[in-house]
């Protein structure tokens, strides 16, 4: 839900009702993973995605009777359904999509959790007793934040609702409500991953011109007060003038944080990748040639960094798709930084 919250807050803001759709499982040839989310309003504008537009229109229409009064629901669609070429889905693959109406004191809630860097995990009735279809508690690490009503619906998925937001996945749990067949949906909210860039230098203002286009946090980390200027990155999220140690110190690195090491030169690099290498970063890349980087793992060895953290160390950083602008550079270092963040295992020439 992270990439439609801003015009979710927009709309909530303008008193608009909203129907929530949101892909809870899939087989196959799936477009769009589980967790993927659509909202609708009630003049049938929309924003986001539950199927990379095969389905979008027959759920709209459904989430417009949720909005008119009806029920939560969960759809099916499918290639062996003839439902699912009315509406386009004959791809392979299957979906199903649970629609519900969207509760808005809920988002003030997960608005504040995912600006505190802190995950949520939203825990939805998509099955079960009539009554209770739709039923949604908000909850994070401390436990329940909102909803939770009645007790005996969320209570018995306390462990694996901790263990969804240890690990930052979607899950699904059955449960019994007074002796009946119910299940769960349980969605982690993640805060946006940030990603640190050492150095403003030009290869950066291209890399947090794109990093933002993606949804990621950016922050541009360089103690030269000619280069971290608001001229040169108007619309990086945190601007910091300081040496690498204090500025990576100020920011906080969690597992969820990728950082580019840019400028080049030693004094500020090694510094930086000294404490990075050490933090539990996903990513941490160096920009140089092969040659500048032997002579760089030969002083990080020389101030005590071991060879398990310096395997984690991406350089040259960036993919080698042959690019040489400062822009094509950029492309190459985020779709490596990507490919980390979702475990995906590349070959670099």
């Amino acid at each position: 839900m992270r990439d439609i919250i801003d015009q979710i807050r927009q709309w909530v803001d303008g008193g608009y009702p909203i129907a929530m759709a949101t892909v809870v499982n899939t087989w196959g040839s799936s477009p769009r993973s589980v967790g993927a989310r659509m909202a609708v309003r009630a003049d049938g504008m929309m924003v986001g995605s539950v199927s990379g537009g095969c389905v979008e229109g027959a759920v709209v229409q459904e989430a417009l009777k949720v909005l008119e009064g009806a029920g939560s629901r969960l759809l099916q669609f499918g290639v062996a359904d003839e439902t699912a070429w009315d509406v386009g889905l004959a791809c392979g693959g299957s979906i199903e999509i649970f629609v519900q109406r969207f509760d808005p004191g809920t988002l003030e809630i997960i608005e504040a959790r995912l600006a505190a860097r802190r995950p949520v995990c939203e825990v939805t009735v998509i099955s079960g007793p009539e009554s209770h279809v739709g039923r949604t508690a908000i909850f994070d690490a401390t436990g329940l934040l909102a909803g939770g009503e009645p007790v005996e619906l969320f209570a018995p998925a306390e462990a694996i609702i901790t263990e969804a937001l240890g690990e930052g996945t979607t899950k699904r749990q059955h449960i019994e409500v007074s002796g009946e067949p119910a299940e769960l949906f349980l969605d982690v909210l993640l805060p946006a991953a940030t990603l640190i860039m050492i150095g403003g230098v030009h290869i950066s203002t291209a890399l947090s011109q794109l990093a933002k286009s993606l949804g990621f946090r950016t922050v541009v980390i360089d103690p030269r007060k000619s280069f971290a200027t608001e001229e040169r990155f108007p619309a990086v999220d945190l601007l910091i003038q300081l040496w690498p140690e204090e500025g990576l110190e100020q920011v906080g690195i969690d597992g969820n944080t990728a950082i580019a090491v840019l400028t080049h030169d030693p004094k500020i690099d090694d510094p930086a990748l000294l404490y990075a290498l050490r933090s539990p970063a996903f990513y941490v890349g160096a920009l140089g040639s092969r040659t500048t980087h032997a002579k760089r793992v030969e002083r990080l060895r020389a101030n005590g960094l071991k060879s398990g953290a310096l395997d984690r160390l991406k350089a040259p950083i960036g993919l080698d798709l042959g690019g040489r602008t400062p822009e094509e550079i950029a492309v190459s270092i985020l779709a490596e930084i990507i490919a980390a963040r979702y475990g995906k295992a590349v070959k670099k020439v």
